[in-house]
């Protein structure tokens, strides 16, 4: 088979596939799957998907597993930091750990994790039990029920302080 590696093959190469292709779904839609993505992208491959979104620096939801993407122009974030649409949540401190912890952080009296999930409306007790184990939170008893709040001790007894004294404050009225 002499001069068969000579032979010109026609190699196909992978088609190129346009980051705006993605901008200009998620515009329409505002948020998306990565099926959906997909198949505006004209593609099978996840990681093809993922190449174009970085290049759009996306934000995944903080529900439903992380499963649907936004750009940061779309989102129209509350004063806490949060936005919606179609009861799918994103967050400007990206996961529900980050976010999580970042709610306890800037709370001048901890949360309970009751409150926090109706705030974040998500489960928060895994991320909860994750950031305490971690130590960046801490977890004490209050009124009966645990409160999280910052692991940094003078900041911890500031927001324990305050919810205590909260709670005293509204025992006192209500006992009126």
């Amino acid at each position: 088979m002499k001069g068969a590696s000579s032979r010109n093959y026609n190699i196909m190469r992978p088609a190129a596939f346009d980051a705006s292709v993605l901008r200009q779904y998620l515009r329409r839609h505002k948020i998306a799957d990565l099926h959906e993505l997909k198949r505006a992208l004209g593609t099978d491959t996840a990681l093809t998907v993922f190449r174009k979104l970085k290049t759009l620096d996306y934000l995944a939801s903080y529900t439903h597993r992380g499963r649907f993407y936004t750009l940061p122009d779309i989102a129209r974030f509350d004063d806490r930091g949060l936005w919606s649409h179609e009861a799918v949540w994103f967050s400007r401190y990206g996961t529900l750990l980050s976010t999580v912890e970042a709610f306890v952080l800037a709370s001048p009296h901890g949360y309970y994790a009751h409150e926090l999930a109706d705030a974040l409306h998500a489960e928060v007790q895994e991320p909860l039990r994750h950031l305490v184990q971690r130590e960046r939170l801490n977890r004490a008893e209050v009124g009966g029920q645990y409160l999280y709040t910052a692991s940094e001790p003078r900041e911890r007894r500031n927001q324990t302080l305050a919810r205590r004294s909260a709670q005293a404050h509204s025992i006192t009225i209500s006992g009126r």
